[in-house]
């Protein structure tokens, strides 16, 4: 083999070598929506939830270590994922613009319904998607929900976007929306932790209602455990405990004062 030669291989197989190095899975990096609970939220010190200690949880029963790391508003979360900055998403709705960057697991953590929610003395007659158009609409920034309604909303709705979702319902106070689509449950908890469930009220029917599940970016080496987790997310399923947990952190934001009727977002 010529000096030639050898030059090359050294210059084209270190790189590469070095390359596999790097995209090792040292450890799996998990976010979350900091601003949806009982699911995932930023008590001011931690991500925490129901769905980061589900995901927590499998990880620590494969052995496979983990940090769980706030990034910011939702849409930053999903920026992060995109682009490999962080591993996995616990948890968010399975919808065709996220495939394009996540690989999901095929166990359902959740079944979480979607709402309008209104000020109680703008309330309005909601039989359907249809009653909101000629309507202003708030939403938070990355969420999308599923059924169809993405597609309705981007065709037909007049809406705009913020960081969180207090700051939608206080557009709402205000009136510059009409009208505020967030998670049921998430919605109920902020109301009665801020003191405001005399102020508004979620219409029926739900805008949507389908599954949230864990995602890991498809830029992230640890894609490489998607079928190691759906097969320990399964077991905890038929175990009850993906209930049990949400049961769990139902009741932690009970004796912090706000109360939920049930556990109607458990699968």
């Amino acid at each position: 083999m010529t000096i030639l030669v050898r030059c090359v291989l050294f210059l084209v197989l270190v790189p590469l070598a070095a390359f596999s190095q790097e995209k090792e899975c040292s450890k799996v990096v998990i976010s979350a929506d900091s601003d949806y609970a009982p699911l995932h939220w930023y008590d001011g010190k931690h991500l925490t939830g129901a769905s980061i200690e589900i995901a927590t949880t499998a990880l620590s029963t494969l052995g496979i270590p983990y940090e769980v790391r706030y990034v910011g508003p939702f849409h930053r979360v999903l920026k992060s994922a995109r682009e490999g900055e962080i591993d996995m998403i616990s948890s968010l709705k399975d919808t065709p613009e996220r495939r394009e960057y996540l690989s999901y697991t095929n166990v359902p953590l959740f079944s979480n319904p979607i709402a309008i929610f209104v000020a109680k003395d703008r309330n309005f007659h909601y039989a359907g998607w249809n009653d909101l158009i000629g309507k202003k609409g708030g939403v938070t920034l990355g969420n999308q929900f599923g059924n169809g309604f993405d597609e309705f909303l981007r065709k037909n709705l007049d809406v705009t976007s913020e960081q969180k979702a207090y700051m939608n319902f206080k557009k709402l106070e205000l009136r510059r929306i009409d009208y505020l689509i967030t998670g049921y449950y998430s919605g109920l908890i902020y109301l009665a932790e801020s003191g405001q469930t005399d102020k508004f009220v979620a219409l029926k029917p739900y805008v949507s209602e389908s599954d949230n599940f864990i995602a890991i970016s498809q830029a992230s080496p640890c894609v490489k455990y998607l079928k190691s987790l759906n097969q320990q997310l399964d077991g905890m399923r038929r175990e009850g405990k993906l209930k049990s947990i949400l049961d769990k952190h139902i009741a932690l934001l009970q004796k912090r004062g706000t109360l939920i009727q049930g556990s109607g977002i458990a699968r």
